[in-house]
């Protein structure tokens, strides 16, 4: 709202322009949500005590774990009502709101919440721990990722690369005789026109360049700078120079496409029309990313899934909202957790919506991502909001109906920053919570054993002797750690 506000007044308050920058309208986002949980806090938690919205806490199967955890017997449930308001609020008046990213993760964030609050109901309703039966409830996680899927599969949210590496590159020699050509004004008209918007001081660089010897490093850096930057131009005569032309069916559908002043279109297309003129000195480069599933630690390595991207799409979703559910099992332990994931994938996002950063990093670049900064800003605020009433000793428990939505939420933001792969680091804890569930069940069914005293990991921990205070706070640790190292591999390329 505030976004659009700004907008409007922006002729009058040039001042006012702060508020159309992401960074402020995130940090804004931060603090209304926090304030919004705090708020409200005491009035929700009231409410759900008046209606007699308590967790039950089961004896069967642990006895162990009942005698710790009976304490907590009736401590209201469903609090996570919190976060979906706050979130959502804050989002009112800081998110801009035309942008379909942010619609996108608030869609699937409230898809398995309403799944969530059915789980919760239920539970309440029969006072006892066993919600939806769990092949309805994967039912519709499933369905939820499948939506999610076939949207992103139809509607594509990033090119293929836009600018151009050295490893683009195929032969040298040819690129700096076409530059120079081009330059000279000696190639036929496209060649020149390119050349025509290169800078002015990279060109004198560019003429200064010894033909008969081998290009340094340096050079091959300037002659890569100077083409990226007409990628960047504002205007490119399209139609005039290239029709007639045969060209790539990519390059056609740009051509011929009304919304190719779009951005990321208008730079793919540049990029393209370089391929198409530099034919002998570029490789051509892999038509669009969005189906690709970039490998962390690679350059330029994909795994291209086709339709099957939906699947892969859904596979995460799935995986990450029942990850954090298992680990929502401790005072403050899955808030916590998925606090430190969203504001790694926050970051994450702020970096693949910037041009010169991605490219800096050799991420793919992901123009309308960098709302998706100021949505994790927002889920950061409510989250920590929550987490001041959901500490131990807790007064409100989230339940199912945000604990779902918040693996939503994490999946939703490391499908549309294209950084899937990096998911197993940034939420490291969860994969860990899961991870121990998995292997129990196995090796219970394999071999008649446990591994663990009990799964999922924190509750053998407890049994082990640990308080809740110690286990929460190292699995914060460990999931910071996870964090860190996730941002790290970034920049292993």
């Amino acid at each position: 709202m505030l976004y659009y506000i700004a907008i409007l007044l922006l002729p009058y308050f040039g001042l006012i322009n702060v508020l159309t920058y992401h960074t402020v309208r995130a940090g804004g986002a931060v603090f209304t949500s926090f304030l919004i949980t705090l708020v409200i806090g005491p009035f929700v938690i009231h409410k759900l005590q008046e209606m007699k919205i308590g967790q039950y806490i089961k004896k069967e199967y642990v006895a162990d774990l009942h005698q710790l955890h009976k304490g907590k017997a009736g401590t209201p449930t469903m609090g996570g009502i919190l976060i979906l308001i706050a979130t959502f609020v804050s989002l009112l008046i800081w998110g801009r709101l035309t942008n379909r990213f942010l619609w996108l993760t608030m869609g699937v964030f409230c898809a398995l919440g309403i799944l969530g609050f059915l789980d919760d109901y239920i539970k309440l309703k029969r006072k006892h721990n066993d919600g939806l039966r769990a092949r309805d409830k994967l039912i519709g996680q499933i369905l939820t990722g499948i939506v999610f899927g076939v949207y992103l599969y139809f509607n594509p949210i990033t090119p293929g690369a836009i600018y151009l590496n050295l490893s683009d590159v195929k032969d040298w020699a040819s690129l700096k005789n076409q530059l120079v050509q081009g330059l000279s004004k000696n190639g036929d008209e496209q060649l020149v026109y390119i050349c025509s918007q290169i800078p002015l001081s990279l060109k004198e660089h560019l003429l200064q360049l010894d033909m008969k010897k081998e290009l340094e490093v340096e050079e091959q850096l300037l002659l890569i700078r100077s083409l990226n930057q007409v990628i960047d131009r504002d205007e490119w005569q399209y139609n005039s120079l290239w029709n007639g032309k045969e060209l790539r069916t990519e390059i056609q559908t740009y051509l011929n496409n009304k919304n190719k002043n779009k951005p990321f279109q208008k730079q793919r297309l540049a990029r393209l029309l370089i391929e198409d003129t530099f034919k002998d000195s570029f490789y051509l480069s892999a038509t669009s990313l969005h189906t690709k599933v970039g490998v962390p630690g690679f350059k330029n390595l994909f795994i291209p899934l086709g339709v099957f991207y939906i699947l892969f799409v859904a596979l995460i979703v799935v995986s990450v909202s029942n990850a954090v559910n298992l680990t929502d099992g401790l005072d403050g332990l899955a808030i916590g957790s998925s606090i430190i994931s969203v504001m790694a994938y926050a970051g994450i996002a702020y970096i693949v919506s910037r041009a010169d950063w991605s490219r800096y990093l050799f991420l793919t670049y992901v123009p309308e991502a960098s709302e998706l900064f100021v949505f994790g800003s927002a889920l950061l605020g409510s989250g920590l909001g929550f987490l001041w009433y959901n500490g131990h000793p807790a007064e409100v428990f989230m339940g199912d109906t945000v604990s779902l939505s918040l693996g939503g939420a994490i999946a939703s933001l490391a499908v549309l920053t294209k950084q899937e792969l990096l998911l197993p680091l940034v939420a490291g804890i969860f994969v860990l919570e899961a991870g121990s569930v998995l292997l129990q069940v196995a090796s219970f069914k394999l071999t008649g054993k446990r591994i663990f005293r009990m799964a999922p990991l924190h509750h053998h921990f407890e049994l082990l002797g640990w308080t809740e205070t110690k286990v929460t706070l190292r699995f914060w640790i460990i999931a910071l750690l996870f964090a860190l190292l996730s941002l790290g591999a970034l920049k292993l390329r």
